[in-house]
């Protein structure tokens, strides 16, 4: 049976498939759905540049792809992006 949906984690692109079977953490997981979120908002092409692209003070100086290789939580960088873009509070 195929899962309700795609594994994706950060590799080479920011939306690199896991293969088949692949265990996945907790952490993963919470980072799977904060790129459904940024795909759904900005649109999956604007979603990976704006990831890959736009620093965020509130990150301390940093890209989302940077907060998230440093540990920040996928919920805390989502907060920033939410913040930065004036995202209404039903989408958040």
């Amino acid at each position: 049976m195929k899962a309700p949906f795609p594994r994706l984690s950060r590799g080479k692109g920011a939306f690199t498939r896991f293969p088949p079977g692949a265990g996945l953490d907790f952490r993963s997981m919470r980072i799977t759905v904060f790129r459904r979120l940024m795909a759904d908002e900005f649109g999956p092409g604007r979603a990976e540049t704006l990831s890959r692209d736009h620093v965020f003070g509130e990150l301390g100086g940093r890209t989302v792809e940077q907060a998230l290789d440093a540990g920040t939580s996928a919920k805390d960088v989502w907060r920033a992006v939410c913040d930065a873009f004036e995202i209404p509070p039903e989408r958040r």
